[in-house]
């Protein structure tokens, strides 16, 4: 038989440690086992990587293997395996019979418990989870697995975003693609990129298993009267010539009330105001500000005074834009 590097089956280093290496074989098992992995080579992968961790997972049989490498199968025993392996044979029964002694068997199932034959995982879910009924379990003649996640998008104004509060969302279902309607509570300050869950609204579960949760990832449009840029805002301040030149009192729209503001003689198109704490709210901090973007617009029509006033200003104006 071939050499069989334990590690490199695992992915890890030969310096990981007893934690490196559970966690590598739960993500490996949770991966590959072929009640839940229907590729033909799933049941072997998971074997190789079952094999291998329960070499690396006792301190003894690792330092065997540790010293001498790829002649450690010249050590065996009468049975034909090393001294004190025992990897449940190649049947299918064997197969079953080792994974209910690894996993516990139904009646460790989707209690937390180890079941008869214990887990390698001292207890509970293989996976972490707290319970098969989290993620796998063995019981009434198959297998129960939790659903799997499910992501959509969550598309928030800017306002909407800040405010947060309830809200009537329209989603397909994941698994009937039937239109559905939720309730959802968007928390205040929710920024682009972050993701509500929604508990037992993803896929559904095999084998009677719950159902997985809805992750909705934010995404805030700036299409709107305001642009978001981290914690800060950014907005258009629309003024006439004549109020950037000789200066005048504006309104600034905010996410909360209109705030007059200055405007000094002589401000050109691009000049920013700055509002401070008037961006959006940070639920971990101070909100942002909120900058005020000076855009200088001309009258679209003239009338016949106006015009002339502006030829007037022509003629006696020395300015020459730079």
């Amino acid at each position: 038989m071939e050499y069989k590097d334990y590690y490199q089956t695992l992915g890890v280093t030969k310096q990981a440690s007893a934690d490196e290496i559970q966690k590598a074989y739960r993500k490996l098992a949770r991966k590959y086992h072929p009640d839940v992995n229907q590729n033909p080579k799933a049941e072997e992968k998971f074997k190789e990587i079952t094999e291998s961790y329960e070499v690396l997972k006792d301190p003894e049989k690792r330092r065997t293997y540790d010293r001498f490498g790829k002649d450690w199968k010249n050590y065996r025993g009468a049975d034909g395996a090393p001294p004190g392996f025992d990897f449940g044979g190649s049947s299918a029964s064997g197969f079953s019979s080792f994974f209910e002694s690894l996993f516990g068997g139904a009646q460790g199932a989707g209690r937390g418990g180890a079941g008869r034959g214990g887990s390698p995982f001292g207890g509970g879910d293989p996976f972490g989870r707290g319970g098969f009924g989290q993620g796998f379990a063995q019981g009434g003649g198959g297998f129960v697995a939790r659903g799997p996640d499910q992501e959509a998008r969550l598309s928030l104004s800017v306002e909407e975003a800040a405010r947060g509060g309830g809200r009537e969302i329209s989603i397909t279902d994941p698994t009937t693609r039937e239109l559905k309607n939720l309730s959802i509570n968007i928390p205040a300050g929710v920024r682009p990129g972050q993701k509500m869950r929604l508990a037992g609204r993803g896929g559904e579960g095999a084998g009677g298993g719950p159902r997985g949760d809805l992750l909705l990832k934010v995404e805030v449009e700036s299409n709107g009267p305001f642009r978001l840029d981290g914690t800060n805002l950014h907005t258009d301040l629309r003024v006439s010539p004549w109020q950037a030149a000789l200066g005048t009192d504006a309104e600034v729209m905010t996410l909360e009330d209109p705030i007059k503001v200055k405007i000094p003689p002589g401000t050109s198109s691009g000049r920013k105001i700055r509002l401070r704490g008037r961006g959006f709210p940070n639920p971990k901090g101070v909100a942002g500000d909120l900058y005020a973007e000076v855009k200088i617009v001309v009258p679209k029509e003239l009338t016949s005074e106006e015009r002339k006033l502006f030829e007037e200003l022509a003629k006696v104006s020395s300015f020459e834009p730079t």
